[in-house]
């Protein structure tokens, strides 16, 4: 069973920067590490993924351009480099691994979650 921590959350002004980290722990086997948020009252939503195998990255529309997935494998993290960020992209953010394949950004292919950490923006 694979454990998931993020960190690197905080409170930024617009325009701002900030790098999300997500350590994997356990059984770290996966097709695709992603990257979610959720703000309040609204579904949590795929930011941008990470295909395993071959390293090809996927990004949301709203985040294409500003932010940057990437993973060193050596130290079992995924890290999602965030700028230009903008008020709306407040949220809670999560790590998860989906050992399933299938479209990345789909909650229910991925099969562990982390605990989130919490991205504000201000204007």
């Amino acid at each position: 069973q694979v454990q998931l921590v993020e960190s690197g959350g905080g409170s930024v002004q617009a325009g701002g920067s900030l790098r999300l980290s997500c350590a994997a722990s356990g059984y770290t086997y996966s097709v695709y590490m992603g990257w979610f948020r959720q703000a309040p009252g609204k579904e949590r939503e795929g930011v941008a993924a990470i295909y395993t195998v071959a390293g090809s990255t996927y990004y949301a529309d709203s985040v294409k351009g500003r932010f940057t997935i990437s993973r060193d494998s050596a130290k079992n993290t995924v890290y999602l480099q965030m700028n230009s960020l903008k008020p709306e992209d407040t949220a809670m953010y999560y790590c998860a691994a989906n050992k399933y394949g299938g479209d990345w950004y789909v909650r229910g292919n991925y099969h562990a979650w982390g605990q989130g950490t919490q991205v504000t923006v201000s204007s």
